[in-house]
């Protein structure tokens, strides 16, 4: 089974993939600033603490890993309307070359609907309010897509429509084609389940789809 490096596995899309992955029976390493809160014990499970974009913290916990998974995120208060917000594409600078440097090459790595070409699926109207609230956010976010696209890695960009809390289905929609982008509803345990399928499945190998419910 596969081992892999979970960055921000604490709360989230990390965490539920985190959980996920070792119900599949596969080994987990969880990286985050407070992967030490992390509410789970296992013996497939081994703990890293330390910051995304430090080189020494993300260097120390890639040994070993096969696949990395990307599941970063910014809370949701008054700095993502104020900015400045670098973590995504600081993150994955400093990312991609210890990927490289320790031979793993696949990446899956989360986003979210609106980063990158499905911007263009935004309409002109929704698009006043998203650059508000998400506009930093998210112009971060274009510039970690266009890193990855252009790392020479096998990457996978998964672009979550609005998460949910709701339970892990396994039915949900991956849309491929720009003119099928659209926004809408999906749970974090879904995406969860999607990212944990391409462990043993190439079939988005180098895409970046939308999923929705």
């Amino acid at each position: 089974m596969t081992t892999l490096l979970i960055i921000g596995a604490s709360s989230g899309i990390g965490l539920a993939t985190t959980k996920l992955a070792l119900q599949r029976d596969h080994s987990v390493i969880a990286f985050s600033r407070s992967a030490d809160s992390i509410p789970l014990q296992h013996d497939k499970l081994r703990k890293v603490v330390g910051d995304a974009r430090k080189s020494d913290d993300v260097r120390r916990a890639i040994s070993g890993a096969d696949v990395v998974v990307q599941a970063l995120g910014v809370p949701a208060n008054a700095r993502m309307l104020t900015g400045p917000i670098d973590l995504f594409s600081s993150a994955t600078a400093t990312l991609l070359p210890l990927m490289k440097e320790a031979g793993i090459r696949r990446l899956i790595s989360v986003t979210g609907f609106g980063a990158g070409e499905s911007r263009s699926a935004i309409t002109p109207l929704q698009r006043l309010g998203f650059d508000l609230v998400f506009g930093r956010a998210y112009a971060d976010k274009d510039i970690q897509e266009k890193s990855i696209v252009q790392s020479g890695l096998d990457w996978t960009i998964v672009r979550p429509g609005v998460l949910t809390k709701g339970r892990r289905t396994g039915r949900y929609q991956i849309l491929t084609r720009p003119q099928d982008w659209r926004n809408g509803l999906i749970s974090r345990s879904n995406v969860a389940d999607f990212i944990v399928r391409q462990l043993t499945e190439d079939t988005y190998l180098r895409q970046a789809p939308v999923l929705v419910n």
